[in-house]
């Protein structure tokens, strides 16, 4: 098991992208603190390797109480995966003071201070692995999400900042910027379009890999990079979109 012995704390990991990181942790080997404004369902709140901690990172004493819960508990940190998010869709001339704060404060400010927090035991245990999980509209932009490109294109930025500093201490950083991944969301977004078989086959479409990615894809890539297999890699956002970005469009 890649992740035997390991201490992780997943923000937003109880659905979704989070999830599918969750799950591939805890197949290998990893204890794992799971850190989300509601409760764990009960597949995850009964396994014994998993701990819930029910909090809004939006709260500026969020991110230091969570760690020190999970610390507590499992017995320190070896692994902080800054997955949690939010995003609305606004033009620019109808984005609110308010709406732009809370996606700061959730995207981007408590990655920072959830980092900051864990770093006295990550340096105890002898290292570390910071995962931030980014967007590829940290890269490219769809209309209307200004204020979550910004936020996603932030964390690229946080990521290389930190695998700079934090080397010395043998904390490596990286950042995933996945594409399009199912979940509930996703679906519910194509169903809704007025031809949802036609909708799911042009987004295939768009994806040299023949298909959208699944939660497990960046559970997988996750376990790589909290693994001590990647230990070499660092400062590096790694894009997790089947090719979409890497395919040019054409005018027909």
């Amino acid at each position: 098991m890649q992740l035997a012995g390991k201490i992780a704390l997943v923000t937003g990991g109880g659905q979704g992208i989070g999830r599918g990181i969750v799950e591939r942790f805890v197949e290998e080997g990893a204890q794992v603190a799971v850190v989300q404004r509601g409760p764990l369902d009960s597949a995850l709140e009964q396994h014994q390797d998993v701990l819930g901690i029910q909090t809004d990172l939006s709260d500026p004493t969020a991110p230091s109480m969570a760690v020190e819960q999970a610390a507590g508990h499992f017995g320190g940190i070896d692994i902080l995966v800054n997955n949690a998010g939010i995003m609305f869709e606004r033009s620019v001339s109808r984005i609110r003071l308010d709406e732009w704060d809370r996606m700061i404060a959730v995207n981007l400010r408590a990655p920072l201070f959830l980092v900051q927090a864990a770093l006295p035991h990550m340096r105890r245990r002898g290292g570390g692995s910071i995962i931030n999980i980014g967007s590829i509209e940290g890269l490219a932009a769809n209309p209307c999400h200004t204020a979550y490109c910004a936020s996603k294109a932030g964390i690229h930025g946080m990521t290389r900042a930190l695998a700079v500093d934090l080397g010395g201490d043998n904390i490596r950083c990286n950042a995933i910027a996945p594409g399009w991944i199912a979940s509930e969301l996703s679906e519910n977004y194509l169903a809704s379009q007025p031809d949802p078989a036609a909708a799911r086959e042009a987004l295939k479409r768009l994806h040299p890999a023949g298909r959208v990615g699944n939660p497990t894809d960046v559970g997988d890539l996750a376990v790589y990079l909290a693994s001590d297999r990647s230990g070499f890699l660092t400062g590096e956002t790694i894009v997790l979109d089947g090719g979409r970005t890497a395919k040019l469009p054409l005018p027909f």
